[in-house]
């Protein structure tokens, strides 16, 4: 994904130009955001901020649409066989058995918003969108050298996915109005990383006001 110098995406209405950009949704599922969910019951976090980004997302994926924006949406599926080794040892040392998001259970399915016929849908079975999946080259398929992500959890699958993102020379763009974690001190601290080093972090309204006047 090297570019020549002069082609570099500096100005922020660059980066985010409808040709070169997609929106990415992470696991807008019931078992993170909805009461009754795994993270409700079992991690037992505060879960106002994940159903909060419900309608900012909701105007953001409007806007993608509008634009000819592609949306392409995660959905994580963490059965036992499928998930890495590591994440299954963390699960059991704290006595975990229940399976998050299992495969056509409630908790897989979506909080709030949903994919629209067409928008593709890539299953993950780690906190990363790009490992063991094709999302790289969907993207690369589209031209695509901007991601705008949204979604939930920002201090876990939004920061893996979006680190994996700036490793493969993607330009990440969080709105931070669009994603949400039941850890608030952990999601500023992953905005604040964000910033710092790995890419954007605006309102969501600059990239619909950009979308729209472009």
């Amino acid at each position: 994904m090297n570019v020549a110098a002069e082609s570099l995406l500096l100005d922020f209405d660059a980066q985010i130009a409808q040709r070169h950009t997609a929106l990415l949704v992470v696991d807008m599922q019931n078992d993170f955001c909805a009461a009754a969910g795994y993270i409700d019951r079992i991690v037992k976090g505060d879960l106002t901020a994940c159903r909060m980004v419900v309608q900012p997302i909701t105007d953001l994926l409007s806007a993608a649409r509008s634009a000819a924006v592609p949306v392409f949406w995660l959905r994580a599926n963490y059965d036992r066989d499928l998930i890495p080794e590591p994440m299954l040892a963390n699960l059991l040392r704290q006595g975990i058995a229940e399976v998050c998001c299992a495969p056509g259970s409630w908790g897989a399915d979506w909080y709030g918003v949903a994919p629209q016929p067409g928008e593709p849908v890539i299953e993950k079975h780690c906190y990363s969108g790009f490992r063991g999946t094709d999302l790289h080259q969907r993207l690369q398929q589209r031209g695509i050298r901007t991601l705008v992500f949204s979604g939930v959890q920002t201090h876990v699958c939004v920061e893996s996915t979006l680190r994996d993102a700036h490793s493969l020379g993607y330009y990440c763009v969080v709105p931070e109005d669009c994603v949400g974690s039941h850890a608030r001190a952990a999601h500023q601290a992953t905005l604040a990383t964000i910033q710092a080093l790995f890419g954007d972090v605006c309102a969501a309204t600059s990239i619909v006001n950009a979308w729209a006047s472009a």
